[in-house]
């Protein structure tokens, strides 16, 4: 689904991302783990058009690499941003509206299945977006994204700042993406969310990928935890 490989990015003259190489299989759900600053975001940013990239970028056997972001979404690559970036004055309903693509046929997602999935949404359809709590917000964004029927989806730090029961809503949400065949590269901050999802997880440290492996094999791997994850 997609191939990224010897993937660099820069700042101006700070070279953030030096090399990056991982993929992400159909149906998959894969996170890309780390501290704050290692080049997680702006792995996601670079691979949808928002930093200019170096190096190749594969996405259904076709390359994208600097591509504009809006012909990247309509070959089917959707991204929630880490800002949750809605439309504050649209209602609920009109956000999600949003998110259809033009000409789009009945996707894999229905306005109806967002609302069950999410009955707090429902409730507030018609309520404007910038008075939703964090929570709602973060779920309006992806709910928007998956509105556009994704063959992939690239969320950034979904979780962050969000109470538990929302934290095991998203996980959930999550998995029943990947159920129905949509690839998920995941930047997660909480290791135990990742842990609990992923079918592979990648650390980086330093702009580029220092760890494969499965949850499993994480979890047994304290030296790599200890030097590129633990505070």
């Amino acid at each position: 689904m997609l191939k990224v490989r010897n993937l660099h990015a820069y700042y101006g003259k700070s070279h953030i991302l030096q090399g990056v190489d991982f993929s992400v299989e159909e149906g998959e759900i894969v996170s890309l783990l780390g501290r704050n600053g290692v080049g997680r975001s702006t792995t996601v940013k670079a691979i949808m058009g928002e930093v200019a990239p170096q190096g190749s970028i594969l996405f259904k056997g076709e390359e994208i690499a600097g591509k504009p972001s809006f012909e990247i979404a309509h070959r089917g690559l959707g991204y929630v941003p880490e800002n949750r970036d809605i439309f504050p004055t649209l209602t609920v309903r009109q956000n999600l509206l949003l998110g259809i693509k033009s000409g789009q046929v009945q996707g894999r997602w229905t306005i109806d299945e967002m609302f069950d999935m999410f009955p707090n949404l429902a409730e507030r359809a018609d309520v404007h977006g910038g008075v939703l709590s964090g929570g709602e917000q973060q779920m309006l964004c992806m709910c928007r994204t998956l509105m556009g029927d994704p063959d992939m989806i690239m969320i950034d730090e979904p979780t962050e700042g969000l109470a538990p029961k929302i934290v095991e809503q998203v996980g959930d949400l999550l998995e029943e993406i990947a159920s129905r065949g949509v690839a998920i590269l995941l930047v997660e901050q909480k290791l135990s969310v990742a842990l609990r999802i992923s079918h592979r997880l990648f650390v980086m440290g330093h702009g580029r990928i220092v760890y494969e492996g499965t949850p499993d094999s994480l979890m047994q791997s304290d030296d790599i935890r200890a030097e590129w994850l633990e505070v």
